[in-house]
């Protein structure tokens, strides 16, 4: 059954929120330690303070009672004073309490006249030992807190009632107040399950995005080849499906234009050698007054039969079979054997390679591959530096490079330089351009060795083309 990406991800998230109460409510049901720490009041530690603080206070005089204070704000990093229940400061550092402090210290305790029922009257559950408050004042910005504690007086037996105020401007006080440590790991736990949740659901998408993108990029460097899993049963997965039938169309498509292109370019080599021929005849036996068009008609269909040779190899190295097989080719050899064919009359090629290197090539292809870029570089950059031919290995690969010191192309055409009847606006000339389909032949043979060409300026003058192939060793 086929479900969409939002339901998927609608589920998803339901299923994360039913993890998430579950997972909190069997904490809650079994009182698991961390829980409690972490929803127990923030009341908790000051009273357990309070506790200590009360039995250390216990039938002392003012000036132990004032070091006891001053003990325990060092330790907790917060200021303790000691009230009576009627506002009289019994110990601590002499100051001014703000008036809603002091109200708050005197206000009649829970359960006493004037105040509220207590929350253990009737049957209901008794109240928590040292009754707790808090204030909050400005200017200064101060948070207080006031437990409300017993105090014995040396030689006395009855309590006296007395308050106990902590003050500190931050509203945890130092973790005394608040302790935030606890609700952190609270809401960490939370989104690192939350994560665990989501991982596997975000890491299929992602997983399934790139995918498609690398073999979408792969189509368009003309890998038709390649497919993307169709697995998937939402909208990713009909996008691949897509993607798969676009690849497919697309071969077809390209391998009939490039079968097309290679039977008109066979049928039309007869009737072309069959013109030159009686073009050649006629030349003999033509008045000398029109001889001159019987040459421009040989021009013309030179530049035919030119064209037609051109479009004859640039089909039959575009169509990849299986029937090319790549074999260990010695690159030293082979590209002085095209230097010796294409730039027998030139003085300025050097071959750079070093005799070891070899790679995985179709020695015919790679040929002509070359004998297109010694080709070309010598009719644009000759006499302007030398022609350099050099390679390198790189890991697995070898990279060899074709480089000339002339005028270059604009940056803006170096994507377009291997597109099938490109040719700069400077070039449209009989006597300089040809077709536009020598770089696209380069480009047909060193894909069919499986492996890339690119081109690129150099400075401050020159091109640079580059081919990448598979190394033999």
């Amino acid at each position: 059954m086929r479900s969409s990406l939002f339901t998927k991800i609608l589920l998803w998230f339901f299923l994360n929120l039913l993890v998430l109460g579950a997972v909190l409510l069997v904490f809650f049901w079994w009182r698991a330690p961390v829980v409690g720490r972490v929803f127990s009041e923030s009341s908790d530690g000051m009273r357990a303070v309070a506790q200590l603080m009360t039995a250390e206070l216990r039938e002392k005089s003012t000036p132990e009672r004032e070091a006891i204070l001053k003990r325990f704000s060092e330790a907790y990093q917060v200021q303790f004073l000691l009230f009576t229940a009627t506002g009289e400061q019994v110990a601590g550092e002499v100051g001014s309490v703000p008036p809603a402090v002091l109200a708050e210290i005197t206000a009649p305790p829970r359960g006493r006249p004037g105040g509220p029922p207590p929350p253990g009257a009737r049957g209901g559950p008794r109240p928590p030992p040292f009754p707790l408050s808090e204030v909050e004042t400005s200017n200064p910005k101060l948070y207080w807190k006031l437990v409300r504690i017993p105090l014995f007086e040396q030689g006395e037996i009855e309590e006296r009632k007395s308050v106990l105020l902590a003050v500190s401007p931050s509203k945890s006080g130092n973790g005394l107040f608040f302790d935030p440590k606890p609700w952190a790991l609270l809401i960490v736990a939370v989104f690192g399950l939350s994560i665990l949740l989501w991982l596997p659901f975000v890491r299929s998408l992602t997983t399934a995005i790139q995918q498609m993108t690398k073999v979408t990029e792969q189509i368009a460097e003309e890998q038709f080849e390649v497919r993307v899993d169709e697995q998937r049963r939402d909208e990713i997965g009909r996008l691949g499906k897509a993607i798969n039938h676009l690849a497919t169309r697309l071969s077809g498509f390209i391998y009939g234009q490039k079968r097309f292109l290679g039977d008109i370019s066979h049928e039309l080599n007869s009737p072309l050698a069959r013109m030159q021929f009686a073009l050649s005849i006629l030349e003999d036996r033509v008045d000398p007054q029109h001889r001159s068009y019987v040459t421009d008609v040989q021009e013309e269909v030179q530049v035919m039969s030119r064209l037609v040779s051109e479009l004859l190899a640039y089909s039959k190295a575009g169509m990849k079979t299986t029937d090319i097989k790549l074999e260990p080719v010695r690159l030293r050899p082979l590209v002085q054997q095209v230097i010796a064919r294409e730039a027998a009359h030139t003085d300025g090629v050097k071959n750079e390679i070093d005799d070891s290197l070899e790679v995985l090539a179709n020695p015919e292809l790679l040929a002509r591959a070359l004998a297109n870029l010694i080709r070309n570089a010598v009719r644009y950059a000759a006499g302007t530096g030398a022609i350099q031919i050099a390679a390198s290995p790189q890991g697995q690969q070898v990279k060899l490079c074709v480089t000339d010191n002339g005028p270059g192309v604009p940056d803006a055409a170096l994507d377009k330089l291997f597109d099938p009847f490109y040719r700069l606006e400077a070039d449209r000339a009989r006597n300089t351009g040809g077709a536009g389909l020598g770089l696209a032949i380069v480009k047909a043979c060193i894909e069919a060795c499986r492996g890339t060409v690119a081109a690129k300026n150099r400075q401050p003058s020159g091109l640079e083309i580059v081919i990448t192939l598979q190394s033999a060793r």
